[in-house]
């Protein structure tokens, strides 16, 4: 058997409930004789007979009060369906992966996500951390939604949009009073480095500072974790050179001694999404947060 068509048996209800096609014509805002002929379609779908007139009276026969009992049921469904759809296509339901740095996950994210969660607690926000190719790799792949990943960075399919500046600054243990204000990679030259691991975007950033200046770095430790590498510092086992974004806190700061760089380094932080990535409104919520950081720095 076909399947019925939900227009059709709305139109049958509507037909029973107003007692007489012209009625329910002027519910559904259509004519008389589109509302006849689709009840009268359904009939052929059925192969029985739904509606009966006796004198100017319509009632349903048998078959229809049968099938008027499963259509009220079915409205409710179509009804139920409908509500939960419209959350989707409003953005407050739906799942968001993203990705990013560690950094950007502890000191950026966690008030972006608060407003969200806050604003939009049915919509599903995943987050999960990598290095930059790491993120990148997963958003051409469709693993990962939109990253948010330190540049440079490239990609034929992605669409990449820088969305915040950060300086970088050094940091000593706090105790260490033969520090100054202005840092210089000749200064750093000889003093213990705790760095980023290999392979990091931040690290290979950092390279390319000490690189400038004709020099090369060996770092006495090589950590994954910024939360990790400021311990060590403030524990004084070498000094560091950290996105400022890290140490921005005053909690952060406690034990450590931060100093600008001379010349200045900075790195720039990116959106990085699909260009043919659908565009759902949760997504698009998302990428609206994100691509404010910009303005609240």
């Amino acid at each position: 058997m076909r399947r019925l068509n939900l227009d059709q048996l709305h139109t049958f209800s509507e037909v029973v409930d107003a007692g007489s096609f012209s009625a329910a014509a002027a519910r559904l805002d259509l004519s008389q004789p589109a509302v006849s002929l689709q009840v009268r379609q359904l009939e052929q779908r059925l192969s029985v007979r739904l509606i009966e007139r006796v004198g100017k009276r319509l009632k349903p026969t048998s078959a229809g009060l049968t099938l008027l009992d499963h259509a009220r049921r079915i409205d409710a469904v179509v009804e139920d369906a409908m509500h939960a759809l419209s959350s989707h296509a409003s953005g407050d339901v739906g799942e968001v992966a993203i990705g990013t740095g560690a950094t950007a996950c502890i000191h950026l994210l966690p008030p972006i996500l608060r407003a969200m969660r806050k604003r939009h607690p049915m919509l599903d926000i995943r987050v999960s951390t990598g290095n930059t190719d790491d993120v990148v790799a997963a958003v051409s792949e469709n693993r990962l939604d939109i990253g948010l990943v330190t540049l440079p960075t490239a990609g034929r399919s992605l669409h990449v949009t820088p969305v915040l500046c950060d300086a970088f600054v050094a940091i000593a243990p706090a105790r260490d009073a033969q520090w100054v204000q202005e840092i210089t990679p000749h200064w750093l030259a000889a003093a213990p480095m705790v760095a980023f691991e290999p392979g990091s975007s931040t690290r290979l950033l950092i390279d390319e500072w000490f690189l400038q200046a004709g020099l090369r770095v060996r770092p006495v430790m090589a950590l994954g974790s910024i939360e990790a590498i400021k311990e060590m510092v403030a524990a004084g086992l070498g000094y560091s050179i950290v996105p400022r974004l890290s140490v921005n806190a005053a909690h952060h700061r406690r034990g450590l001694r931060v100093c600008a760089l001379t010349p200045a380094l900075t790195r720039t932080l990116a959106i990085v999404v699909r260009q043919d990535k659908p565009l759902t409104p949760g997504l698009r919520k998302v990428m609206s947060a994100l691509e404010a950081l910009g303005d609240a720095a």
